[in-house]
């Protein structure tokens, strides 16, 4: 391996090839003199030159008493001297010296005794200047007792990573001795903690000298192995004074408080966030099953991996519901959401279906009492009683379900069902935040669902009425072939006031009667019932179109200023005749052999219930095959398009090939009534029969 282009060592292996020197002697400048047993200079190196100010030829074959000390301290050089060569046991202590320029100056020696192959003997003098060697020891010192004290953990690594020393705050960081240390890597030493991402950086802190500042790093180390904790750790490659690249040390700072901290307030954020992203996705509509779809999307998969909304069947049928200790749970599925395909999904309910759950299921008692259940740590025999079945046990299991939760839906003190919640992916267990977090979603969600069910039974309610106050006519009557349909306003609607009537009369005549209540839901079926009726027993005195419409207008101004449109027709089979009269209603469309389908020219008239002012009959010749098209207003009418525009597309779709008018029908709303259209469609066609 090579670090700034020049070999290092490998373990206790020597460097092959030139290795660029350390930078430490060139600091302390250690000179080098060798005296002969007389004490004569024989060598003297250039850092002695410098140390000294003698020059090589100045110094060699000189006394060293002579050329390097005072005449003061001669008598003492020469006995130390004599000792050095006599008994052959070094000396080392700070000796004043004579510099050439005349200045005395302490330098530490270390002198020794030396013998060569003659057996000749000599005096090794190694010198440094004791004021720089000082500093460096005081350096050092500073250095060791700042690292040794420091609280913060520090390491230095060789170029492979390797761990040379440590301080003992990482000792107890990582809670290994410093020993054990030496010599490894943190992959050997911590199995626990992310060394892939660390190792990464450290290596480009290697290669290009630029530091690496707090970076964090989460793990468990043998000093807490079942906690995990957090560091920050800053690396800065190492060099000597030559730029020779020595290794690495770093810092390791314990962070845990403040990323646990830290890690709350986020887990607060989230929760937050995802408290208003359930305000505004929850009861977008009155739709039942919708608001379910949109709680059980909302959690998942930031709060679930699999998540179920279920609401007790009576409650469905809006009857109040209470358990008793030993009843089982009556159970609809509304919805059911998960963020990966699992088993799990098989182990749930489908969407729309009725299960019955046993007083011991966990669902149950949370419907029952009105209390969240949690279990952390699910088990194999809290499986049992978290599945409806022994089936669905084996496939949560397989599924890998590990923690669970369930919390009531809870709206004006009834308990409408429950939030069901599994983790199977997420490798955390429920906690006393998920359950906060699963509650709140559950209280705002048990509103919405509330106000869907409540809506939804009154819609059935006046849809109900509205269908019983239909007629069912036969498809031939009066020489005319009839043909009808009802549609709902779209689901999260309610129910209108449209209507249409078909009334058989005397002398084979029919009335053909289309009409419309402003306003929605059970009043306006009640309006419409009663004009219904009304118009069939006015329709029975056979009178005129315009006269019948007038009538109407005063019986609506008696109904709570109720306001309706209708469109009355009568057919005369005998005359070929048809004579119509318009209260405020779009026209009827006319369809003839050998002519394009049109509009009927009609005077409009104002609805009824305004009251004031007079209605006109308009006669209209029909051969058989001539059909006529009645419809209310929601057939034709959206906020996208013009209404021109829209009742060109009616005759577009009317102007194909002679079709049943059951097909025909069922292709005006199948191609012009959206699905989420707020208003209702009443339709009626009738084509003139050829005389039998």
């Amino acid at each position: 391996m090579t670090a700034g282009g020049y070999p290092v060592t490998e373990g206790d292996e020597p460097a092959h090839g030139p290795v660029r020197p350390s930078g430490l002697l060139d600091v302390l400048g250690v000179a080098s003199v060798v005296l002969d047993a007389t004490g004569r200079i024989v060598l003297w190196s250039p850092q002695a030159e410098e140390l000294f100010g003698y020059s090589a030829q100045e110094a060699l074959g000189q006394y060293a008493a002579h050329v390097m000390v005072h005449e003061q301290h001669a008598d003492l050089a020469v006995k130390l001297f004599a000792d050095v060569m006599e008994t052959g046991e070094a000396w080392a202590g700070a000796f004043p010296i004579r510099h050439k320029d005349g200045t005395t100056r302490l330098v530490e020696f270390r002198n020794m005794r030396l013998l060569d192959d003659r057996g000749d003997v000599y005096a090794l003098g190694l010198a440094a200047d004791q004021p720089t060697l000082r500093r460096l020891e005081r350096d050092v010192a500073l250095s060791t007792r700042m690292i040794s004290q420091s609280p913060i953990g520090l390491a230095f690594l060789d170029t492979d990573l390797r761990y040379v020393s440590v301080n003992p705050a990482l000792e107890r960081l990582n809670g290994i001795p410093a020993e054990q240390h030496i010599g490894r890597s943190a992959r050997d030493l911590l199995p626990d903690v992310d060394v892939d991402a660390v190792e990464a950086v450290a290596r480009k802190v290697l290669e290009t000298g630029r530091p690496l500042v707090d970076q964090r790093v989460v793990g468990r180390t043998p000093a807490d192995p079942d906690e995990d904790h957090a560091w920050s750790i800053s690396l800065y490659r190492l060099e000597d004074s030559l730029g020779n690249v020595l290794g690495m040390a770093g810092s390791v700072l314990d962070v845990t408080e403040q990323y646990r901290a830290e890690t709350e307030a986020e887990a607060a954020r989230r929760r937050l966030a995802l408290i208003a992203d359930a305000s505004a996705r929850i009861g977008t509509t009155l739709e039942l099953d919708r608001t379910a779809r949109e709680l059980a999307d909302v959690t998942v998969p930031e709060l679930a991996d699999i998540a179920a909304v279920d609401l007790l069947e009576a409650v469905v049928e809006g009857r109040r519901s209470s358990l008793g200790p030993s009843e089982p749970a009556v159970i609809r599925a509304l919805a059911v959401q998960a963020e990966h395909a699992t088993e799990a999904l098989d182990a749930a309910d489908p969407p729309g279906q009725v299960a019955r759950y046993a007083p011991d299921r966990l669902v149950t008692e949370c419907v029952r009492t009105g209390r969240p259940v949690m279990v952390p740590q699910v088990k194999g025999e809290d499986l049992c009683h978290i599945a409806r079945s022994p089936e669905a046990v084996g496939q949560l299991e397989r599924a890998g379900v590990h923690s669970y939760l369930a919390v009531p839906l809870i709206a004006r003190g009834e308990v409408l069902g429950a939030l069901d919640l599994k983790r199977t992916r997420n490798p955390l267990p429920f906690g006393e935040d998920d359950l906060l977090l699963a509650r709140e979603l559950a209280s705002r969600a048990a509103v919405q669902i509330d106000n869907a069910r409540w809506y939804q039974n009154a819609r059935d309610t006046a849809l109900t009425l509205q269908r019983s106050l239909l007629p069912s006519h036969p498809p031939v009557t009066g020489g005319l072939e009839v043909a009808s349909r009802y549609q709902p306003a779209g689901a999260t609607a309610e129910v209108g006031g449209d209507w249409f009537d078909v009334i058989p009369l005397e002398d084979g005549k029919t009335a053909l009667v289309v009409g419309d209540v402003m306003g929605s839901g059970v009043n306006a079926a009640a309006t419409m019932g009663r004009l219904r009726t009304a118009t069939t027993t006015l329709a029975s005195l056979d009178v005129d179109p315009a006269r019948l419409l007038e009538h109407l207008d005063k019986i609506t101004e008696g109904l709570d200023e109720a306001i309706a449109t209708c469109v009355y027709a009568v057919h005369d089979p005998r005359l070929r005749q048809c004579r119509i009269a318009n209260a405020g209603h779009l026209p009827p469309a006319s369809l003839r052999a050998g002519h394009a389908p049109e509009l009927l020219e009609l005077p409009t008239g104002v609805p009824l219930g305004v009251g004031g002012v007079a209605f006109s009959t308009t006669t209209v010749d029909l051969a058989p095959g001539d059909r006529l098209v009645f419809y209310t207003d929601g057939l034709v009418e959206t906020r996208q398009h013009p209404l021109d525009e829209r009742l060109d597309a009616l005759l577009d779709l009317l102007d194909g090939p002679d079709r049943p008018l059951e097909e025909t029908c069922d292709l005006l709303l199948r191609t012009l009534h959206q699905p989420d259209n707020s208003d209702d469609v009443a339709l009626l066609i009738a084509r003139v029969l050829t005389p039998g």
